[in-house]
């Protein structure tokens, strides 16, 4: 049987999808939602020898925002660096930083194994605007407080990297990679299936209830009892814990993809290297294998259809690369990510044996990466170390008014953006 309709360039190769869960079972541990915190999880159970365990996803693995991003690997989190140094000081500051560091070596290692288009060419990100001290104040904070050291290129370093006058400078994040997500993640749920882990697709999760043997979920066709119960849905989740669902906001993010472009992507864009640039509202973008052109960008509460995202993208990538205004738009389409208030994941316990994961919008990869290394420590050895993501909690999002005030300071740092790009221009 053919997968659910994903309108992602990912899915262009459709996978057979896994039957959906019928009658009850009991395991040790139950994870709900085949993204990559759901899959880091369980991988990092079975890596630690807990191979009683169970994986419910909705739909099809990768189908939500895990399989449809930039597919970019690289360290920190959505909150920026001087942000979580000033919320939780240099030591503690650092050392959540390092995990991201440790997810993108254990990302490098597990996705060697799996097709999955990897490049290990690092990460550019380019200055949007003249200001020099704005990459230099973000370079010496990096070395002085995080121990990463980014190298500076200049305007004619970048350019013979990325053809376009609408950059000053960059700065060169070369411990950084990137793949196609949906393939990785696909990889990752059959390296869990050969670890002895099982999966079922097409299996929504109806309810939750605590159980004499810790945990009860309800499925259209079964049931599950678990001592253990992993929720990591992100922005799909639903109906099924009140109190995450109030703690995130489901934002919609925009990705497309080129036609081929032969010799003219390679000459625009001759770096394997990904892109991102220093705006609050950064494209992001990278040359695909075939030389098609990947660009995304934009937050937005509103879910578009294919045409209108298109329409956007085509408009922001003719601003870095003019010549490319009527390029044809080979397929493009949107995800929900999920986003907290405070910009970090959120990771922990709501009850003795029910953990979640979630929150990973704007940075995912990696950070879904430690969420799972942390709860699979938690759960097989009673590690505590998921406790250093307590201090940001599960604040209430409002939910409507706090979708459009999320919307509200897009558009906000957006202008600043555009007022700032005005006044160098003049």
């Amino acid at each position: 049987m053919a997968a659910p309709v994903n309108p992602s360039h990912y899915a262009r190769y459709p996978a057979p999808l896994r039957p959906a869960l019928t009658g009850p079972v009991d395991t040790e541990v139950a994870i709900v939602g085949g993204g990559f915190a759901g899959l880091n999880t369980a991988l990092g159970l079975i890596e630690r020898g807990q191979r009683e365990l169970l994986l419910l996803e909705a739909e099809a693995v990768g189908y939500g925002a895990s399989g449809r991003n930039g597919g970019f690997v690289f360290g920190g989190y959505s909150l920026g660096e001087s942000a979580l140094l000033a919320r939780l000081g240099p030591v503690a500051a650092r050392a959540l930083y390092r995990q991201t560091i440790d997810a993108v070596a254990r990302i490098r290692r597990r996705s060697a194994a799996i097709d999955c288009d990897r490049r290990d060419s690092g990460v550019i990100w380019a200055n949007w605007f003249q200001d020099p001290q704005l990459l230099e104040r973000r370079r010496r904070l990096l070395a002085e407080y995080y121990g990463v050291h980014w190298e500076p290129w200049n305007r004619e370093r970048l350019r013979a990297a990325v053809d376009s006058p609408r950059y000053s400078a960059a700065l060169y994040e070369a411990d950084a990679l990137h793949l196609d997500p949906l393939a990785y993640a696909r990889g990752l749920a059959a390296s869990i299936e050969a670890g002895g882990g099982r999966i079922h697709e097409q299996t929504p999760v109806l309810g939750l209830q605590p159980d004499s043997a810790g945990w009860r979920l309800r499925t259209a066709a079964g049931e599950v009892r678990a001592r253990h119960v992993v929720l990591a849905g992100g922005g799909y989740l639903r109906g099924v814990a009140p109190r995450l669902e109030s703690a995130r906001l489901p934002i919609a993010t925009y990705v497309m993809v080129t036609a081929p472009l032969g010799s003219l992507a390679r000459q625009l864009i001759p770096t394997d290297a990904a892109i991102y640039d220093s705006r609050f509202a950064f494209d992001y973008y990278r040359r695909l294998p075939d030389d098609r052109i990947l660009w995304g960008g934009r937050i937005s509460i509103r879910d578009r259809a294919p045409d209108a995202v298109a329409r956007l993208l085509r408009a922001d990538l003719a601003r870095v690369f003019p010549t490319l205004a009527e390029v044809p738009v080979e397929r493009a389409w949107s995800g929900l990510m999920s986003y907290a208030r405070h910009e970090m994941p959120q990771i922990g316990r709501l009850s003795a044996g029910l953990w979640y994961a979630q929150a990973f919008g704007g940075h995912g990869l990696a950070p879904t990466a430690v969420a799972g290394e942390l709860l699979a420590a938690a759960i097989v050895e009673d590690d505590p170390a998921w406790q250093a993501f307590a201090p940001f909690g599960l604040p209430s999002t409002y939910g409507p008014l706090g979708l459009w005030a999320a919307q509200a300071t897009y558009w906000r740092f957006q202008t600043a953006d555009a007022w700032k790009d005005w006044r160098e221009s003049r």
